[in-house]
């Protein structure tokens, strides 16, 4: 099993640290990681998983889904001193990253929810390479759910696909299918026959009288929308099963900061 972690420090110091090093710095300290703005935490005990592997003692965090104010400090260790200087800036950078991804769904999932309780937001697979295990995780922590975690575990027949298929296919499969139609007319023609339409690109005045005429034609049929604006996500969530959305991965990080003292 691949440990992230390992690679970020990989990354970040791969050959010692520089700095630390010509400084002469030893013995111990402790780092608090403080946020400027409000947030949800995630994936805290990732984290301190890897503060305690590297032999650091995690002395406080903000666990997982609660929330933190301004000046809050929201994970603190203590412990060897270069080796808090090698993770520190991963540390900081990584936290204001998935904070913020849930951060962002939470909020997309409570503005939804005013006008649908039961609508589901969920994220697509549009995941930055190397970190897609955290970001589903953060959005799962702020209340969103996944769309697709990866090419294998769902069906989605896309605009690309239709566009390249070369004969019709039997459209039966032990997964759910779902259709990303290219035109009205093609919704209307995959209806009777998906599990799942996603519709991209319409607006909710659209989707008002278009929604009810595929459910027509299909009972069992759930209606998935993408491709919108999350301020409007309540406006949406009236006529539709789920919201499909990428913002969260590209949330602005969040303002945090770091202090290392020696003890």
């Amino acid at each position: 099993m691949i440990d992230f972690f390992d690679l970020y420090l990989a990354e970040d110091c791969p050959y010692g640290d520089e700095t630390t090093e010509f400084l002469e710095i030893g013995g111990n300290g402790r780092i608090r990681i403080k946020s400027r703005e409000h947030g949800v935490a995630a994936c805290m005990d990732d984290l301190a998983a890897f503060y305690r592997k590297n032999g650091l003692e995690v002395v406080n965090m903000v666990p997982d889904g609660n929330e933190f104010n301004p000046n809050d400090v929201i994970f603190e260790a203590q412990g060897d001193l270069p080796t808090i200087f090698k993770l520190w800036r991963i540390s900081q950078t990584f936290l204001s990253m998935v904070c913020a991804i849930a951060s962002k769904t939470r909020f997309a999932v409570e503005l939804a929810r005013k006008s649908n309780p039961d609508i589901m937001v969920a994220t697509s697979r549009k995941t930055h390479p190397g970190f897609r295990k955290y970001e589903l995780k953060a959005v799962k922590i702020g209340g969103g759910d996944h769309h697709r975690n990866s090419l294998s575990d769902s069906i989605l027949v896309t605009q690309n696909h239709l566009d390249v298929m070369e004969k019709q296919v039997n459209l039966r499969a032990m997964r759910k299918i779902e259709i990303e139609p290219r035109t009205r007319e093609e919704a209307l023609e995959a209806a009777p026959v998906a599990d799942i339409l996603l519709l991209d690109h319409y607006s909710p005045e659209e989707l008002e009288t278009f929604v009810p005429e595929l459910r027509a034609l299909n009972a069992h049929l759930e209606i998935a929308v993408g491709g919108i604006d999350l301020q409007m996500v309540s406006d949406y969530a009236k006529h539709v099963d789920f919201i499909v959305t990428t913002a969260p991965y590209y949330a602005k990080p969040l303002d945090l900061t770091s202090k290392i003292r020696r003890m």
